[in-house]
């Protein structure tokens, strides 16, 4: 049965910039002013972040519009390369959620500490201890059946707008200081600090690839799909030179390299305590919801692999009680919980999540070229073509290629992880292929 397409372009401007705009933007500068002290530098890494990341959304939404019935990554990619690829591709991004949500955590986890630890606990391990508390009262929660409301979604909207509003407002408050570059003592390879700070930045712009589940919902898809993300990923990238205009603005690039909670300071500097307490609070439900939903949603994309046989079926097993994938929430729930026990920083996490991602998007990017070239004779009446075909998406893969190669050199443990864990996803779907076949005989 055929289903019209119901997204106009200003849903899909919507959808784009709500996928993109996460907690990333209120602990990555810190990140980013810890290697580029040039504000030249720094401001331009996040606008070239900005113009790939829009490159790679083109990508993913012409990807998603011609081959519009999958709905998903899995058997998109099955359909362009081999189910064997299509599950790796997968099951890395999986596995990269679940890291993603340990690094926001502890994001969570630093605005909270103030308020409620002693100055003397206040350290990297009672955040971290934070951070793993928090996951499981939310798995306990889970367990037993308990679903967030669309109403405390909503809240959390309204939570991040004002936040941004908040943060930007400082911007009008005092004298904005001249870009001058602050002089650091000693050498530094500014090339290396630019690869380094983009780690950062490309993690903050994430969210748009999942644009590929949208182009057979659009309507007019060959025109409001570009229009759409050109408008979403342009005010993205609006909101976040506004956002680090007033971070620079207010607190300055030596103070921005100490500060972890940035949108609680900033507020502090306008309200005083008080706008500090409530910021901080307001990040950390914005925090604990985000996590609650992953921990929800990322069982449901294993019971969907399972359900096609590319993931044991234990992964599709649901208590008949509660209605719970207890096995799928158990394993995603260990796989964030690994992660906060044995990485010990925010920057650390954010390199596991973009050699996964890197890795991910730049293989699933290539399957551009090869839909293509299957759906050439095929007529797709109002399907979206990327415009500059093939320099926009060969801008973005070849990016993420460079990123990934940055990423092994210097952090060769985190990629040497990644690496495992991917041919790990090899190694269960040839024996999950295997069992089936055995199945199938008998």
């Amino acid at each position: 049965m055929n289903i019209l397409p119901k997204l106009n372009r200003f849903d899909l401007s919507m959808i784009v910039i709500s996928l993109v705009i996460g907690m990333g933007i209120f602990a990555t500068p810190t990140e980013v002013s810890q290697n580029l002290t040039n504000p030249y530098l720094y401001f331009g890494v996040w606008i070239f972040g900005g113009l790939i990341s829009l490159c790679g959304a083109l990508t993913f939404a012409e990807i998603g519009a011609r081959y519009p019935a999958t709905g998903g990554f899995y058997k998109a990619f099955s359909y362009s390369f081999h189910p064997a690829v299509a599950f790796m591709i997968n099951w890395i991004l999986v596995i990269s959620n679940a890291a993603s949500v340990a690094a926001v955590t502890l994001i969570g986890a630093h605005y909270i500490a103030p308020l409620i630890m002693p100055g003397s606990l206040q350290n990297s391990l009672w955040v971290k201890i934070i951070a793993i508390s928090s996951v499981l009262i939310l798995y306990i929660i889970n367990l037993r059946g308990i679903k967030m409301s669309a109403q405390t979604q909503n809240m959390l909207t309204l939570f991040k707008i004002a936040i941004i509003l908040v943060i930007c407002s400082a911007i009008f408050k005092t004298d904005i200081p001249k870009l001058q570059p602050v002089i650091v003592q000693g050498d530094y390879n500014t090339w290396s600090d630019i690869g380094i700070s983009l780690i950062a930045v490309f993690f903050t712009y994430g969210g748009y690839q999942q644009t590929i589940n949208f182009g057979g919902d659009s309507i007019n898809a060959k025109i409001n799909i570009p229009k759409a993300i050109l408008t979403g990923m342009f005010v993205v990238i609006a909101l976040y030179l506004l956002i680090n205009v007033a971070y620079f603005k207010v607190l300055g690039i030596a103070q921005m390299q100490q500060t972890p909670a940035l949108a609680a300071v900033l507020a502090g500097s306008q309200f005083g305590a008080t706008g500090y307490k409530i910021i901080s609070v307001l990040m950390f439900v914005s925090v604990l919801t985000f996590v609650n939903v992953n921990i929800m949603a990322n069982p449901r994309i294993y019971y969907a692999m399972a359900e096609d046989d590319i993931l044991p079926a234990i992964f599709k097993k649901i208590n008949p009680r509660t209605q719970v994938q207890e096995f799928g929430l158990t394993f995603f729930v260990l796989i964030v919980l690994c992660v906060l026990l044995f990485v010990d920083s925010f920057h650390s996490i954010i390199s596991y999540v973009m050699f996964f991602d890197t890795i991910g998007l730049s293989t699933a990017a290539l399957s551009v070229f090869i839909l293509r070239k299957k759906t050439r004779e095929l007529k797709l009446p109002g399907i979206y073509s990327t415009k500059l075909y093939p320099i926009i998406p060969v801008i973005f893969i070849i990016t993420y290629w460079l990123i990934t190669l940055f990423i092994f050199m210097k952090h060769p443990v985190a990629a040497a992880v990644c690496i495992g864990i991917f041919a790990l996803g090899l190694l269960i779907y040839y024996i999950t292929k295997h069992r089936r076949s055995i199945n199938y005989k008998t």
